[in-house]
């Protein structure tokens, strides 16, 4: 049995004791006429999973309705038809007002670290594409507004902004192990109490992709945090926030965000066809910026899969996407593609294909162009593992350790895993100075994350 976090959730929405639910479904039962005794226990059990017997179900949603003033149904409280569309975390299928309830059941059960939640797998074939198909295709959100006991105003969307870029800000220098708890507590603590307030339909509209951009940040420290099953159930809530806010560009931003992680997962054809979607149906809301980072990625995604032509094309599209870049007329969002960052990419891609040469202009060029912290070791690591398939083992040895120095202080699975395979090529390959660069790898990941 999987526990319930979905009525876990919502008890402590309703400030309702395990005790005082039972006592209130007794209560609500004696009126229809039953004869019911159920104690905390009882509770404690369905929490766990076990499913109420009879009218039961129907009686909790109707305690709970009472006391959140709102209608509540079996789906909200976790006891609807078992695995369909609305027992999974919020898919971009899901209605609206059921898809909150979801999605902030999730982060609640992420702060407490429940392990069925940060050790889910992530899904793959249908499940996985669906909530893309879904966020392409319509019905799309007529009316989003909502009312509850909290009014929305701007400036809580003004705050919500604010945190989105200040913990992505955390990420690039921190990593995403350590961003991870402060995020999801902000999103516990701040965004769920006005995604449940009350809002109009144009207010709404900004308060969802306000909150797209900040759960998306959370997936991403997530992923950086090796929680891949837990990084797609907040990626594909983004998907669903920026569906409900009608912003196709977020959208898009989100859907790069699954072709990364498609990448690392060794799906490229899904990666390849994740990037088409985005662009297709984005269309002219996607930015010059966004687009050259799907372009790379499908580059990267087509070399590895051995289609040279294919990912040559796609070079040159990322190349000619880039040049069109201004920042000033870019998303926050977008923020992360820096000058130097489809070189990398166009590296990946062309050391992939075996064209050494290529790749080490690309990748020197990126490396000599300014970068975040994070962006900088990437560079770094791939700059090395050039340098040393083609032979030169004093410049990668150099080059290594200024990348591990740039990684001090960061707590990141991903960049570990960078760290992990230089090091792997620098020892192989038995090079002079080897020891230098190899102590200092070992010595960023002594220190337990």
């Amino acid at each position: 049995m999987q526990p319930n976090t979905l009525l876990d959730a919502i008890l402590d929405e309703a400030g309702v004791s395990h005790a005082g639910l039972a006592a209130h479904v007794n209560q609500a039962g004696r009126r229809r006429g039953l004869t019911l005794r159920y104690e905390h226990t009882a509770v404690a059990r369905w929490l766990k999973g076990q499913r109420p017997r009879g009218q039961v179900p129907d009686l909790i949603c109707e305690v709970l309705a009472a006391r959140l003033h709102r209608p509540v149904t079996l789906d909200d409280i976790g006891l609807g038809v078992p695995g369909g569309p609305a027992a999974q975390w919020g898919g971009v299928g899901a209605s609206l007002s059921g898809f909150v309830e979801r999605a902030t059941a999730l982060w609640r059960s992420d702060e407490q670290q429940r392990p069925h939640i940060l050790g889910a797998p992530a899904v793959t074939g249908t499940p996985a594409v669906m909530p893309v198909w879904e966020w392409e295709n319509p019905p799309e959100d007529v009316d989003v507004s909502r009312g509850g006991r909290q009014r929305v105003s701007m400036s809580d969307i003004a705050m919500l902004r604010s945190a989105r870029a200040h913990y992505e800000q955390m990420y690039r220098k921190t990593g995403g192990v350590a961003t991870r708890a402060r995020i999801i507590r902000f999103l516990n603590a701040e965004t769920a109490p006005l995604l449940r307030g009350s809002y109009s339909d144009d207010t709404g509209r900004h308060l969802h992709r306000a909150t797209g951009g900040l759960v998306a940040v959370a997936g991403i420290c997530a992923y950086d945090s090796d929680a891949h099953g837990l990084a797609q159930r907040y990626f594909h809530q983004a998907l669903r926030l920026a569906k409900a806010s009608g912003d196709r560009g977020l959208g898009a931003y989100v859907i790069a965000l699954l072709v990364n992680q498609s990448l690392f997962m060794r799906e490229f054809r899904q990666a390849v066809a994740f990037a088409e979607a985005a662009l297709r149906a984005a269309g002219h809301d996607i930015t010059p910026a966004l687009a050259a980072d799907l372009y790379a990625m499908q580059a990267k995604s087509y070399a590895h899969l051995g289609d040279g032509s294919s990912a040559l094309a796609c070079i040159g599209r990322a190349e000619s996407a880039a040049e069109r870049i201004h920042r000033s007329r870019e998303p926050d969002e977008t923020g992360y593609v820096q000058p130097g960052l489809v070189n990398v990419q166009v590296a990946e891609a062309l050391f992939s294909l075996g064209d050494l040469i290529a790749a080490r202009e690309h990748a020197a060029a990126a490396v000599d162009t300014p970068a975040h912290d994070r962006g900088r070791v990437h560079r770094l690591a791939m700059l090395t593992q050039i340098e040393l398939r083609q032979g030169e083992a004093d410049r990668a040895v150099a080059t290594a350790v200024e990348m591990a120095e740039q990684a001090r202080g960061m707590e990141s699975q991903r960049l570990r895993d960078r760290l992990r395979s230089v090091r792997e090529h620098l020892v192989r390959n038995g090079c002079s100075g080897t020891d230098q660069a190899a102590a200092l790898i070992d010595g960023a990941l002594r220190v337990p994350l």
